[in-house]
């Protein structure tokens, strides 16, 4: 009788320890998932900053700063729930305002215009890095979500369920293809 409850006892100590473990560790990807959030909305707002800028130098012609100008602020203004499409769509305004790379060449020639198209280089470089990095903390923890054990003993607690960020953020060519930037 004793040893049978010494292996109950051992089995209900075993099962603890995971479940706490596999709590900890959701825990932690949900950690991960905020900080990863955190720096997506800071990459988006930087380059809608850096796009709004530009726009507002002078050294496109009136109709691009136009669109960049509206797409940028737009993305910047957006409510939660329209966030991508906003996104999506300073995407393809960048992607119409410097399709070419003769529009690049243009503002690197103004005075200030090297930074500038560096600086948006950059910042359009880093979305979609941020982006991946955000869908791959979601996609982990969705994951581990999935697993039964994590279901039934409610593991998650009442942490909503975690929403991938999906937007076009494919860059434009010329800037996307510049050495150096």
């Amino acid at each position: 009788m004793t040893v049978t409850l010494i292996w109950i006892v051992v089995a209900l100590v075993a099962i603890g320890l995971y479940l706490s473990w596999t709590a900890g560790r959701l825990d932690r990807l949900h950690a991960r998932i905020d900080a990863s959030r955190a720096a997506l909305d800071a990459q988006l707002l930087r380059r809608a900053s850096v796009t709004q800028e530009l726009a507002t130098s002078g050294v496109l012609d009136p109709a691009a700063s136009i669109v960049l100008y509206e797409a940028a602020h737009a993305a910047r203004q957006a409510e939660e729930e329209q966030r991508e499409v906003a996104e999506s769509e300073l995407s393809a305004a960048l992607r119409a305002v410097f399709g070419e790379v003769a529009q690049v060449e243009a503002v690197r020639e103004v005075p200030g215009g090297e930074e500038a198209a560096g600086e948006l280089a950059q910042a359009v470089r880093r979305v979609p890095m941020a982006r991946r990095f955000h869908n791959d903390s979601v996609r982990a923890a969705r994951a581990l979500r999935r697993h039964r054990t994590v279901r039934w003993c409610h593991l998650a607690g009442h942490a909503p369920f975690p929403l991938a960020f999906e937007m076009d953020d494919e860059a434009p060519v010329a800037l996307a293809d510049r050495p150096g930037t």
